[in-house]
């Protein structure tokens, strides 16, 4: 039985680190979204919000799951997780994710804007 993950490309270690990495960014920016919004927040509050979305980003792309799929599963995961850590109304947890999400966007395409003009410097 062939498992998708060991027809990827790399290692389980660069599976692992990939997965690593990105939880790290989403929990930077969940962080980043919690203070803009709720002010002064414990910052061990937010890397218990970046695991989840980014194993489901990982998976959900590894098993060729839709993202129309995926993103609104994250998004509610990363709502229920807000909702939990921080315990705050509903209605400042969606206003948190919606940060969260307008903040990943943009320091993601920052980042990758970043990388893609480093790797294209001549020398």
């Amino acid at each position: 039985m062939v498992v998708p993950l060991q027809t990827t490309v790399g290692s389980p270690v660069a599976i692992a680190g990939t997965v690593g990495l990105f939880a790290l960014f989403l929990s930077v920016t969940a962080h980043i979204a919690a203070r803009n919004v709720l002010g002064d927040v414990a910052i061990r509050n937010a890397f218990g919000v970046g695991p989840l979305p980014a194993g489901i980003a990982v998976l959900s792309t590894t098993f060729g799951v839709s993202a129309a799929l995926a993103l609104p599963l994250a998004l509610a995961a990363d709502a229920a997780l807000i909702k939990y850590l921080y315990d705050r109304p509903w209605r400042l947890t969606l206003y948190v994710v919606a940060i969260h999400l307008v903040v990943t966007i943009i320091l993601g395409a920052l980042v990758f804007s970043l990388l893609a003009l480093w790797q294209s410097a001549p020398g």
